[in-house]
């Protein structure tokens, strides 16, 4: 009822025209300095003492001490008992210190103890934060970190 009739004619319709191939782009270029993978802290380490990474790192534990990075991620059961300062920072933990910051995304759930210092700022409904928030055109510059970080090298970029 619902079938065609095959038809005796089976002669092969030609091919479409097929088109140009079509030019492959360059993969996107990476940030200088940063690797593919992020170096990850996972929850069951304890870091005590500072943190210095080029590239992007993940803690998913507790670290009592600076942390310095390219990229950061603060997973939803990790402490960090210092201050913070990174390119692109997503916080779904606790952080109890400053954040020094280009990009900070505050996760639901999430809660700082502490100044945020950033260029852009996204804040989800259900973060807590007990501090002050002000923006800044290059909060990572030597005039604006904390005298600690500022006698070290330049901030990651």
């Amino acid at each position: 009822m619902f079938f065609r009739k095959k038809t005796k004619d089976t002669a092969k319709k030609p091919a479409p025209a097929q088109a140009a191939p079509a030019q492959v782009a360059p993969p996107p270029a990476k940030r200088m300095g940063r690797s593919s993978a992020p170096s990850i802290i996972s929850s069951d380490l304890v870091v005590k003492g500072s943190l210095t990474s080029t590239g992007d790192v993940q803690i998913d534990s507790r670290v009592e001490g600076d942390v310095r990075s390219a990229g950061l991620v603060v997973g939803a059961n990790a402490v960090i008992q210092g201050d913070v300062l990174a390119e692109d920072l997503t916080v779904r933990g606790r952080v109890l210190g400053d954040i020094h910051a280009g990009s900070v995304l505050l996760g639901a759930g999430c809660h700082i103890r502490g100044n945020i210092l950033y260029r852009t700022l996204a804040i989800e409904t259900g973060a807590n934060v007990e501090g002050n928030c002000r923006t800044s055109d290059d909060p990572l510059s030597h005039a604006n970190l904390p005298k600690k970080f500022a006698a070290e090298s330049p901030a990651p970029r």
